[in-house]
């Protein structure tokens, strides 16, 4: 393939994740009656993927700045399969589990005014926290998936361009996420 067709699957690739996460978030499929048991240990995993990758990301960095390529290489794809891993159990949970809200102390899935006022001091930390999550990992996905064609390919130059953005993206998100699970996982009603 050339730049220009992987290029374009990479943008089609990030469409569909996108899609995929909106449909879940605006809950147009139906979620079934019953939650598989399963389902309450997702969450949880996907912060251990996310620090895991955290962790990967620290490393890789630490052995390219030693020239160590072949470790690096190796480390940036087990981050990568992690993160594809991630991306699995995040639909899993995002289709089975019921929205958790952060200060939902009654799991009803609203916030009373008690609810809210307990929470308030860090409600709006919280939300930041997500939404610079969220819209960072919209936008580092493209910029992964090049930098790893660029980096597989052995196009130094083009890899460093990209990588000299997407990796502190990426190595964001992977801690928020982390961050995110461990605010919210007090109102999971399980």
């Amino acid at each position: 393939m050339n730049d220009k067709a992987v290029f374009r699957f990479v943008m089609a690739l990030s469409i569909f994740v996108f899609a995929v996460v909106v449909i879940l978030n605006q809950k147009v499929l139906p979620r079934p009656d019953i939650m598989p048991g399963f389902v309450s240990y997702l969450p949880m995993l996907n912060a251990t993927l996310n620090g895991t990758c955290a962790i990967l990301l620290l490393a890789s960095l630490w052995f390219i700045k030693r020239k160590n390529i072949a470790m690096h290489k190796k480390i940036n794809l087990t981050a990568f399969v992690l993160s594809a891993l991630f991306f699995v159990s995040y639909i899993l949970a995002h289709y089975f589990m019921p929205d958790i809200k952060f200060g939902d102390i009654n799991h009803d899935g609203n916030l009373d005014d008690a609810e809210k006022s307990l929470v308030s001091g860090i409600r709006g930390l919280y939300l930041f926290i997500l939404t610079s999550h969220i819209i960072l990992a919209a936008i580092v996905l493209p910029m992964i998936l090049i930098s790893f064609y660029f980096g597989l390919k052995n196009d130094v130059i083009k890899h460093r361009k990209i990588v000299r953005f997407s990796y502190p993206i990426w190595l964001y998100v992977t801690i928020t996420g982390v961050v995110v699970y461990l605010m919210v996982k007090p109102y999971y009603p399980f």
